[in-house]
């Protein structure tokens, strides 16, 4: 998920408290469109929760 974090970062212009809730946002909706046995593949493929990714994650300074 970090790739995807920073991608959102670089060329859509987010923090990374917003690239984060964008993910998190899509995840749900991906996942409330797929039945139930699928849903796992979803956390498996973005890289499951941001809540680790995050607490080592720290803002640059000067953006």
């Amino acid at each position: 998920m970090e790739q995807l974090e920073k991608l959102l970062m670089e060329r859509a212009g987010l923090t990374h408290e917003q690239a984060v809730k964008s993910i998190e946002t899509i995840k749900e909706f991906i996942q409330s469109q797929l039945p139930p046995m699928m849903q796992g593949m979803v956390d498996n493929f973005i890289g499951g929760s941001s809540a680790n990714d995050s607490a080592d994650y720290t803002e640059p300074k000067g953006n």
